[in-house]
């Protein structure tokens, strides 16, 4: 992490660093929403008795909120600022994470992890269109390879640690949430917005542009194949520990391990590798290589019983997605111009996390009437067409005019 955040500095002056440092923070708060509940989620299937048709839909229900709220957040905080977007929403998404850890039915957990889906896209939103505005050409996508980089690595320690905080009871894994008070106060002391004249003189024109945009077939495939991206990611991070558990015994201490063992890949290649690899070969090109990785890896999940094959698969599937991620966003990025950017973004990560809710909607069924294995080999088999389709689609980071 030291070493990323070294390469990072030589990007940027004192200030914006110490800014990107906040943002960066800020995001790993989003890829926590989920990330804590994994690791426990056995725990509460068997204490709760929760239904294994419904019980993924407890860890993605917030995907569904936050897919709803990130796009109309991210226009909200086009219009009305970034910061007036990121700040309420870090303490909302404390207080509603908190309050997990009180309730005990079905309709509450709901309610509670759905309010904290929608603070989450509201802090997303702003994250990534700050991000995608202080930043141009090449070094936008290398900062946006370093952010997904250190969200990553931030997720690899927050299912360590509600596995570890989880395994004494597992509501005590969602007191974690309350992280979000603290750095909405840092946020609000050291992120500033200077408001720009030229960007506000063409906001009136901004619906048309959106309009336009999103009907572009660029970047509507874009967001599908993020959309795709999201259900395979959470394919393995709600299934793996149930099939684990059930074939193992594995305590959430070992989810969390597992959990946090797949997202190294993923930090790694997003920071020094996808960059590199869709330059030599392109965007599209990668992104195939991405999904053909992450389906080798969903496939053999049902026949590890062994942790030390268990890690290095995990790890493949982290380097798939690892590539991409930052490819699809930089793509988009790309596309987009500078006064619609975080809409467009935002947009991009409510695709990503409607995948997520979709993905145990889609798979339940499955893990009720056929068993875990089939689960994987379906979403294997998604992956695969992911794969196949992405050769077939002409992907270029053109840069939108500032």
């Amino acid at each position: 992490m030291n070493d990323l955040l070294k390469r990072a500095a030589h990007l940027t002056s004192a200030k914006r660093f110490h800014q990107l440092l906040v943002l960066l923070l800020a995001g790993c708060l989003t890829t926590m929403t989920g990330s804590v509940i994994f690791p426990v989620l056995p725990e509460m299937v068997q204490q709760l008795a929760l239904d294994p048709q419904w019980a993924g839909t407890l860890a993605s229900i917030h995907a569904l909120t936050s897919a709803l709220c990130t796009p109309i957040l991210g226009v909200v905080a086009d219009r009305l600022g970034k910061l007036k977007v990121m700040v309420p929403c870090l303490i909302l998404y404390a207080i509603f994470g908190l309050s997990t850890a009180f309730l005990t039915t079905m309709p509450l957990l709901l309610t509670s992890r759905g309010l904290l889906g929608a603070a989450s896209g509201g802090v997303a939103a702003a994250t990534i269109g700050i991000l995608g505005g202080m930043y141009e050409g090449e070094t936008r996508s290398r900062i946006l390879g370093y952010a997904t980089s250190a969200m990553t690595t931030a997720a690899i320690f927050f299912p360590l640690l509600g596995g570890w905080v989880g395994g004494i009871q597992w509501q005590f894994a969602f007191y974690l949430y309350g992280l979000g008070i603290p750095l909405a106060v840092i946020a609000a002391l050291v992120l500033r917005e200077n408001a720009s004249p030229a960007v506000s003189m063409i906001q009136t024109s901004q619906n048309q542009q959106l309009s336009q945009l999103i009907r572009n077939r660029s970047i509507l495939t874009v967001y599908l194949f993020i959309w795709a991206a999201g259900l395979m990611m959470y394919a393995v991070v709600v299934y793996t520990p149930l099939y684990l558990k059930q074939a193992i015994g594995a305590t959430p201490e070992i989810n969390g391990i597992v959990l946090a063992v797949r997202l190294v890949g993923a930090a790694l290649i997003s920071a020094f590798g996808a960059s590199r690899i869709s330059q030599r070969i392109g965007p599209s090109r990668a992104v195939a290589f991405g999904f053909s990785l992450m389906a080798m890896a969903i496939v053999t999940i049902p026949f590890l019983t062994e942790l030390y094959l268990i890690i290095p698969t995990a790890m493949l599937f982290g380097a798939g997605f690892g590539i991409i991620t930052p490819n699809l966003y930089d793509v988009l990025a790309g596309l987009a111009p500078l006064e619609v950017r975080t809409t467009v973004l935002a947009i991009g990560t409510g695709f990503n996390s409607l995948g997520q809710f979709i993905s145990p909607v889609i798979l339940g069924p499955i893990w009720k009437y056929a068993g875990l294995p089939p689960v994987f080999y379906v979403a294997g088999a998604i992956a695969a067409i992911a794969s196949g389709l992405s050769l077939t689609v002409v992907m270029q980071p053109n840069r939108a005019p500032s």
